[in-house]
């Protein structure tokens, strides 16, 4: 399944969904669809700590244990590449927010720089099959059962509660992330069309999709 490119005018996208749900993967081909920056906050975490940077160091001990970084530190690393990717097109936001306190925070500082998430999109996928993917993929000792079901527990107490913050104050795109890997990008990529064609995805009028 294919889509043919879109030019880029100012989306910034979220991706939301549970550990192993394919966010990252997602994440990189919509913003490569779309012609926009993929922005990983994991990926940006885990770089400060093989480098051995002050934040890394401060984190490591905390992610390891599946534990949610400070939003002080998340919002500080973050704002320098939001800002450059709303100048250049937008982005695609992958792991930040995971709490409607980080949304609501974000909220008001990207806000007022008009560099907001515009459309929220959600990828669903069967907690056993989250654990298949996270266990395959396991990048050390700490990725054992009892870390991922955790990480899992931490997403469904802290993060799934944005499925309805977004619901209200954006267009939030629902989307079943079990699928396989084309088909799941195809279904967003439709769905974005569709949404970025409405003046509620400018201008945040609540709104749900299902794809």
């Amino acid at each position: 399944m294919t889509v043919q490119p879109v030019t880029p005018r100012a989306k910034r996208i979220l991706m939301v969904g549970a550990p192993g749900a394919g966010k990252g993967t997602q994440a990189d081909a919509i913003a490569k669809q779309f012609g926009i920056a993929h922005i990983a906050s994991g990926d940006i975490l885990r770089r400060h700590i093989a480098e051995g940077t002050t934040i890394g160091r401060t984190v490591e001990d905390i992610v390891n244990k599946g534990e949610l970084v400070p939003d002080a530190i998340i919002m500080d690393m973050l704002r320098k590449p939001v800002m450059s990717a709303s100048d250049t097109g937008g982005y695609v936001l992958d792991g930040f927010p995971r709490t409607v306190e980080q949304a609501e925070a974000a909220y008001r500082t990207a806000g007022t720089l008009g560099v907001g998430v515009q459309i929220a999109v959600h990828l669903e996928v069967p907690e056993e099959e989250l654990i298949r993917r996270l266990l395959a993929r396991a990048r050390g000792a700490d990725d054992t059962e009892d870390v991922i079901r955790h990480r899992l527990k931490v997403y469904e107490e802290k993060t799934r509660p944005l499925l309805d913050y977004y619901a209200q104050r954006e267009l939030l795109i629902q989307v079943n992330g079990a699928r396989p890997v084309a088909e799941v990008t195809w279904s967003i990529v439709v769905q974005l069309q569709r949404a970025f064609k409405r003046p509620s995805a400018t201008h945040a009028t609540p709104q749900t999709r299902v794809a």
